[in-house]
């Protein structure tokens, strides 16, 4: 290898080229010197015993060398918080200080006294013969200790250290589950109320993978795990209940006790049932059913959440093979068990009582399904079940709905028109209305949506009711369209859609954009603009925002019910909707872009502290 030695530069030609002084840099002789054990020259002793420290570059190291306490030690000269240089650092008692965050590390070890600041890479010394030699070769593994590091940003909820080590761990090859796995195990053992959500934030992005430009892919990661974090901050650990022991019974006996524990709000007893279930080996369509069941005893529980939250976590658990079922499915129980119920809302039973209405349709569903059984998939009314779903008579909708099933309308067909019926409140959404009532809007959307979902992993009767939940949603917000906001309309003459996607950003920075964002979709749509396009660029803005839930459930339904629609008129109303309520929320702080954006830079090896 080749010998370096070392000249001083200039004070000016030392600050143009380090921003930092004195240093003293290596120029390299043809002469061949040997490195024993993976050991390097660095320095003359006698040089940095003068200076007290010295910045020298070695095989594209930039490292620190500290004398202290008649000992030499070597660092990396980047502090790992924020890439400041640590050379000319302040070392006292073995410790030497950043001046920039002030974080602090052990000379010896690298190791930080500091959680958010991540250990400096530390590189064992030995002094031959006045010489100062540096052993270059990894102490750590790379890829062992930036999972720990995301462990240890999940614990302190520090959202720098998240998107560091996320970004480390893609480029150190991992797949996009398994820091997912890391925060989806994190998130259902630390809660404070179960599954909540951050861990729905957390599988939506997951989700919303596919639909991302590859640049956004991790930004989306970090997001979801820094939501996970957010949640689980000085939360105590869940412990999950032990099974029955010896249980002999079947997966029937189970599913029926846990119902009823669930009704009776107790927990506890019913968290055992169902960790009892998953030890006897039911399959997860047994799983998804005995939950979905649960969640629809009672009528369109918490506003929704519940049965999205039980829809997100089986997404999750497709995501890792089913991995720590037992803790994700724990999660949920607590929330199941102590969800509000419509029963107990006064819109749900007056003036008209819309739980009277649904329990005599419930008492005609065997009959309705069994007289379809004969031409399912022939059912073809779905544009003529449209406007009924939209009007304004409760019991003309519960018979409409019963109806086609009668006709063959499968269970995952229905379930489709009543979430499309659901995106219409949202594309017809009037600005006159009061802001938050856009959440009234959506709660139905993104309910029907889950139904949906999981009527195509089981689609079984307890679960249908829930698709007439799902409508009754829709008939007690028929106020916010009126009058409709209208839906945007094929226009001539747009040669170069293209173009027109390029406003969309510009258009999302200013408030009060609802409806011009959504005629530019519709219009990018109809005119033959590439949809996997205006998805990737609808997710990147709706990334650049401070992460809110409701945005990022909306554009996670609204992406899904999408791709089974496709470019439909029905299929674009859906995208115009997600679009409109993404517009209404923002432009917001964006602050979470700032962090991750800061984290990405220093990955990349950007000088954040210098001028740009």
């Amino acid at each position: 290898m080749a010998i370096v030695v070392y000249k001083e530069l200039s004070l000016e030609s030392q600050e143009s080229e380090t921003g930092v002084s004195p240093i003293l840099v290596m120029e390299e002789k043809n002469m061949v010197s040997n490195a024993i054990d993976g050991y390097v020259f660095a320095a003359k002793l006698a040089d940095v015993q003068a200076k007290g420290s010295l910045l020298v570059n070695l095989e594209k190291h930039a490292i620190a060398l500290f004398y202290s306490n008649d000992q030499v030690y070597a660092i990396d000269n980047r502090c790992p918080h924020m890439g400041f240089p640590l050379h000319g650092s302040t070392c006292k008692d073995g410790i030497v200080t950043c001046p920039w965050h002030y974080a602090r590390f052990d000379l010896k070890s690298g190791g930080t006294f500091d959680s958010w600041a991540d250990d400096v890479r530390g590189f064992p010394v030995q002094i031959r013969d006045g010489e100062v030699w540096v052993n270059l070769a990894p102490q750590v593994d790379p890829y062992v200790h930036q999972r720990q590091r995301l462990q240890d940003g999940l614990q302190h909820s520090i959202s720098l250290v998240i998107a560091k080590s996320a970004i480390a761990l893609l480029d150190l090859g991992a797949d996009f589950t398994e820091p997912f796995q890391i925060g989806l195990e994190f998130g259902t053992r630390y809660n404070k109320n179960g599954w909540d959500t951050g861990l729905s934030i957390h599988t939506c992005l997951m989700n919303l993978l596919p639909y991302l430009d590859a640049e956004d892919r991790p930004r989306a990661l970090y997001q979801g795990l820094s939501a996970v974090a957010r949640d689980s901050a000085n939360a105590p650990p869940h412990f999950v209940v032990h099974p029955l022991p010896n249980f002999s019974g079947d997966i029937d006996a189970l599913k029926s006790w846990f119902r009823q524990f669930i009704e009776r709000r107790d927990s506890e007893a019913a968290e055992r049932c169902l960790v009892t279930a998953i030890r006897i080996g039911a399959s997860s369509k047994q799983i998804a059913d005995m939950l979905f069941a649960s969640a629809t005893d009672r009528r369109y529980i918490d506003v929704g959440h519940t049965l999205d939250f039980i829809n997100k976590a089986l997404e999750a658990l497709d995501a890792v093979n089913w991995q720590g079922s037992e803790g994700v499915l724990a999660s949920l129980v607590a929330g199941l068990a102590n969800a509000t119920r419509m029963e107990e809302s006064n819109s749900w039973r007056y003036p008209v009582d819309l739980v009277e209405i649904l329990e005599a349709a419930f008492e005609q569903l065997p009959k309705a399904l069994e007289l379809g059984q004969s031409h399912r998939g022939n059912w073809s009314d779905f544009e003529q079940l449209i406007p009924i779903l939209l009007g304004e008579d409760a019991v003309a909708i519960a018979d409409a709905l019963l109806t086609a099933l009668k006709a063959g309308c499968t269970e995952e067909q229905l379930a489709g028109a009543v979430t499309y019926a659901a995106a219409l409140r949202v594309a017809r959404f009037h600005t006159n209305n009061d802001r938050s009532d856009w959440n009234t809007a959506h709660h139905p959307f993104t309910f029907a949506n889950a139904v949906h979902q999981g009527l195509r992993r089981v689609p079984s009767p307890e679960l249908l009711r829930g698709v007439f939940d799902a409508a009754m949603s829709v008939y007690l917000n028929r106020f916010l369209n009126i009058p409709p906001a209208k839906l945007p309309e094929p226009k001539d003459g747009l040669e170069n859609p293209a173009e027109l996607l390029k406003q969309l950003p510009e258009l999302l920075d200013r408030q009060q954009q609802v409806n011009q964002v959504g005629q530019l979709v519709a219009q990018y749509l109809y005119a033959g603009g590439k949809p996997e396009t205006l998805m990737a660029m609808l997710g990147k803005l709706m990334l650049r925002e401070n992460r809110d839930f409701h945005v990022i459930q909306e554009m996670e339904a609204a992406f899904r019910q999408y791709s089974l629609l496709g470019q439909t008129p029905a299929g674009v109303h859906v995208l115009v909707a997600a679009a409109r309520y993404l517009a209404a929320h923002a432009p917001t702080m964006r602050s979470q872009e700032q962090t991750y954006q800061m984290a990405y830079r220093l990955h990349r090896g950007d000088r954040l502290f210098e001028e740009s």
